[in-house]
């Protein structure tokens, strides 16, 4: 099967310390699980995060340095699949992660959670993991209002950027059987839904992340829509040119949009005459793919976001 280069369009797209500390009978609390997916954050989310970390303070929100939880909960989480947590296992992780400090939600991140990158399509099924992560989180933080969010990704950029982040197998063995195009962000879905019924997943296309950028923060944030942020046009800087930005930002001054549908609409705007041809536009070239693979599994990506809004419990955010 002949190989190809494509180039495709991407769409356009801690608190401070409180005053009270956990106990072995800490109040319930929100626990919103942002597990990435791979190649779409880069820790971009918990970085605005932590740009308004008074504000959240103010609002009983607290997101922890990960430095503080993603090696604990790794390994927490993997012991899980052996033997049951202990009685004392929640609140001994928290203590860990926050030190005393109290909130009514806190906000954990890490594209890892579900699995390394290598693992991706382990066994030839994409995110086999998914499912058994978030039982096993969902019964360490027993009792607490547990909620996941995560961004899906064209495939076909999709497959090209996680290959990147694994060294040493050839892309034959990265997908482990795998059929590139049948890889549907669904059925991953479903199978999480399966496996915990009652908790609910917000979902987004990475390809509209500077579109709705602000919106994301807010709503997994729980603050308000509506509510002024720091860096919420961090993603859109990354894509946008200068002079469009200057004339993105007078322009918002002089003409302040009135909703967030209105917002979006100008910087689809602005990016069509200034976005950075160089950041919204990547080269494909995977062994054994072929232009029409690529766009077979685009249009399939774009069907399936379909069937994604018809998955009871799962809330797509677009754009």
């Amino acid at each position: 099967m002949p190989e190809c280069g494509l180039t495709v369009q991407k769409r356009p797209y801690i608190v401070n310390e409180a005053k009270h500390h956990i106990s072995r009978n800490k109040t319930l609390m929100q626990v919103i699980l942002h597990i990435g997916v791979h190649c779409t954050d880069e820790d971009r989310l918990i970085g605005s995060l932590m740009r308004n970390e008074k504000l959240l303070e103010q609002n009983g929100t607290a997101v922890p340095n990960p430095n503080s939880y993603r090696n604990l909960l790794r390994e927490t989480l993997f012991h899980m699949a052996k033997s049951a947590p202990k009685p004392d296992a929640r609140e001994i992780f928290l203590n860990d992660v926050l030190g005393g400090i109290d909130c009514e939600r806190l906000i954990l991140s890490n594209e890892n959670f579900i699995c390394q990158p290598q693992r991706i399509f382990e066994n030839g099924q994409f995110y086999r993991l998914a499912p058994r992560r978030l039982s096993s989180m969902q019964q360490l933080m027993q009792g607490d209002e547990l909620e996941v969010y995560m961004a899906v990704r064209n495939p076909a950029t999709f497959l090209s950027a996680a290959f990147g982040k694994v060294e040493g197998r050839s892309f034959h063995d990265f997908i482990d059987g795998m059929n590139p195009l049948s890889l549907r962000w669904s059925d991953v879905l479903w199978r999480m839904r399966a496996a915990v019924p009652k908790m609910p997943i917000t979902v987004w296309c990475n390809e509209d992340t500077p579109l709705i950028w602000s919106h994301l923060i807010r709503d997994i944030s729980g603050l308000e829509h509506g509510t002024k942020l720091k860096g919420g046009f961090a993603v859109l800087r990354e894509i946008m040119s200068d002079e469009g930005m200057l004339r993105f930002r007078d322009y918002l001054h002089k003409n302040p949009p009135q909703t967030e549908v209105h917002q979006r609409r100008v910087i689809a705007a602005f990016l069509d005459k200034y976005a950075l041809e160089d950041e919204i536009e990547e080269e494909l070239a995977l062994p054994g793919l072929t232009e029409q693979h690529y766009i077979e599994m685009t249009e399939a990506y774009e069907e399936d976001l379909y069937e994604i809004e018809k998955i009871p419990g799962v809330t797509l955010i677009t754009p």
